[in-house]
């Protein structure tokens, strides 16, 4: 069985990504992996080279024209997923803001392996934790989304949908999908005030073609906690591989958990997925099997 990972990136440095992370996070899994690198200024391009010599870079020039709903995004990840050689059975994904936890790598290889030949999945569903601020709080407003696609079929008939969150295939059918038990942890608002500000202007001319002066940045008092309604405290383990990382925070992220301010619809949500493991009403781009 072979196994092809694959990404996108862009200015992973100025935006404090964990592009080094997330790909080594994946390649205990991967036979290789193939990340589309957009021309960056910031020393980007080196950083992914000299991860591990299992990696393959293609250069690429982001299109900003394809700002509506951050299709740019989309156009990125398939660029990298179309040069995933034919012999590939499995094909992994990982962003640039986000790590797979170790603890699922067992059952990942376990179902690549059990429904390998099995024509009606056409990936895996994997469970999601959406950090905020540091690396101590996790979202628990409704819009982090908890699961989503990231081990798909080698299928060219699966293409990268709308920003890039999920997959379709042909005739814009949604995936069959299994659910395993094997976590990525979303770090890509954890970073300093200004950076935050920063990506945040810089998603404005992704998704609005918008304008975007890194030089002129200004950034209000108390400005990330003006960006979220609700946290909680996260009281496990993260990804090995990120230890360094977090141990070398330069800023300081205070949260009041008493202010949440969660909407009733959320707060339903939260308490019958605490009680049935179901989450009601959640957008789900696939179908599980």
């Amino acid at each position: 069985m072979k196994v092809v990972g694959f990404s996108f990136i862009k200015d992973a440095v100025k935006m404090q990504y964990p592009i080094v992370e997330a790909i080594q996070s994946i390649l205990p899994l991967c036979d290789e992996v193939i990340v589309a690198v957009g021309a960056s200024t910031d020393g980007t391009r080196d950083l992914v080279a000299n991860i591990d010599k299992k990696v393959k870079i293609i250069d690429t020039e982001w299109d900003f024209t394809l700002s509506a709903n951050g299709k740019v995004l989309a156009s990125e990840t398939d660029k990298a997923f179309k040069q995933i050689p034919a012999d590939a059975d499995w094909c992994i994904y990982i962003q640039g803001d986000e790590v797979l936890h170790e603890d699922g790598y067992e059952e990942i290889k376990e179902a690549m392996h059990k429904f390998k030949d099995d024509k009606n999945v056409d990936g895996l569903l994997l469970k999601y934790r959406h950090f905020f601020g540091s690396y101590n709080y996790v979202g628990v407003e409704a819009h982090w989304y908890r699961n989503e696609v990231r081990i798909i079929k080698n299928n060219k008939n699966i293409y990268s949908y709308r920003d890039a969150q999920g997959f379709r295939k042909n005739d814009n059918k949604k995936l069959n999908v299994k659910k395993i038990n094997a976590h990525i942890h979303h770090y890509g608002w954890v970073q300093s005030p200004e950076v935050m500000k920063s990506k945040q202007d810089y998603k404005n001319k992704i998704y609005h073609n918008g304008e975007y002066d890194e030089n002129n940045l200004v950034v209000p008092d108390d400005y990330a906690n003006s960006l979220v309604n609700a946290l909680k405290i996260y009281d496990h383990t993260h990804p090995k591989v990120m230890q360094s990382r977090i141990d070398n925070v330069h800023w300081v992220f205070n949260y009041n958990e008493t202010k949440n301010k969660l909407s009733l619809k959320d707060h339903f949500k939260n308490i019958t997925e605490t009680l049935f493991g179901i989450r009601l009403f959640d957008y789900r781009n696939y179908k599980v099997v």
